[in-house]
């Protein structure tokens, strides 16, 4: 079986390429793409806005994970957003029609359900709100589409992570790990703040089980702990892990709304980027992502971390000198 990995030099792309390497069998393949441009031997350069050419052995007997996404918001102009998560989109499910490939598994977003305090399961109305939201729920509906063609043979798998962490992430918790070693974190605007998360060692597990396991038919999964845990809960249960000390000081949101955008248009008339501290990233920051991981937590992919054992896990691969 081939294995097509589509975004495979990302975050979570390389821990899916390591995953199914250290699992598969001996007559697997692993193939790894993606835009970026640099040589390696570890993906090959492909860019999924244009369509898919590939001259691969046995292309039906295939699984293809598609990972590829314009995704950091803010930090991008709208089109951008569209052009490769949609034009993407298209371009991979072709590819699937082409050489008859039966299995997609999908990475979307949490960002479909758009930004809101309510509650939210995998049956919940999707409203997004963001372009990069906008373009992700389209992308589900071209896969779906796809997978319609043909019900009883093919399988469409997406999933929609929150926050995924781990070693090489480089985002939201290696900012807030650094922020804390060195004393500057405090908590915007509340405590009680709801963070859908997982831990990246998870995440190419299910994409690869799921892939696997999963009858013909589309199934849709939330990725995130159940309950999802608070802010406070993550930077408690990071201290712990990490042996540093938890945040105590609480700064109010109107306050901190008001410095960030101060800095932002500041920075802005002199001509320099500050996007790190945009006024729209620390909005994200005080509204919660209150999403379900129940179905996923009775299925059997269900997390096999912990928030605190992922956090333990991450820290041991860095060889207990930080969160990187």
């Amino acid at each position: 079986m081939n294995h097509l990995i589509f975004g495979g030099a990302g975050f979570i792309g390389t821990h899916l390429k390591r995953y199914i390497k250290d699992t598969l069998l001996l007559s697997d393949v692993v193939y790894s793409y993606d835009i970026k441009k640099k040589v390696s031997e570890d993906f090959t350069v492909i860019d999924i806005r244009q369509p898919i050419v590939l001259a691969l052995p046995k292309l039906e007997d295939s699984v293809i994970y598609n990972l590829a996404a314009v995704h950091t918001t803010p930090g991008h102009p709208d089109h951008e957003y569209f052009e490769a998560n949609i034009f993407g989109a298209q371009n991979v499910c072709d590819f699937a029609r082409k050489h008859h490939i039966k299995t997609i598994v999908f990475t979307s977003s949490i960002a479909p359900y758009g930004a809101s305090e309510d509650f939210k399961t995998e049956e919940t109305l999707p409203m997004p709100n963001t372009p990069y939201g906008i373009s992700k729920l389209t992308a589900e509906y071209i896969h779906k589409l796809w997978q319609s063609e043909d019900p009883l043979n093919r399988k469409l798998v997406i999933v929609r992570p929150g926050v995924v962490f781990g070693k090489q992430e480089g985002g939201n918790f290696t900012r807030l790990y650094n922020s804390m070693a060195k004393g500057f974190f405090f908590y915007p605007g509340r405590k009680d703040t709801i963070k859908a998360s997982v831990y990246v060692k998870d995440v190419a597990r299910i994409l690869y089980e799921a892939g696997q396991k999963e009858l013909p038919g589309l199934v849709t999964y939330n990725l995130t702990y159940f309950p999802a845990p608070t802010i406070e809960e993550i930077c408690v249960t990071m201290a712990e892990a990490t042996h540093i000390k938890p945040p105590k000081v609480l700064i109010p949101g109107w306050a901190l709304k008001s410095a960030a955008g101060s800095a932002y248009f500041g920075a802005r008339v002199l001509g320099k980027n500050i996007s790190g501290i945009h006024p729209d990233r620390v909005k994200k920051l005080m509204i919660s992502t209150n999403i379900s991981g129940e179905k996923l937590s009775l299925s059997p992919y269900k997390l096999q971390f912990t928030l605190k054992d992922a956090l333990k896990d991450w820290y041991l691969d860095c060889d207990t000198k930080g969160l990187y």
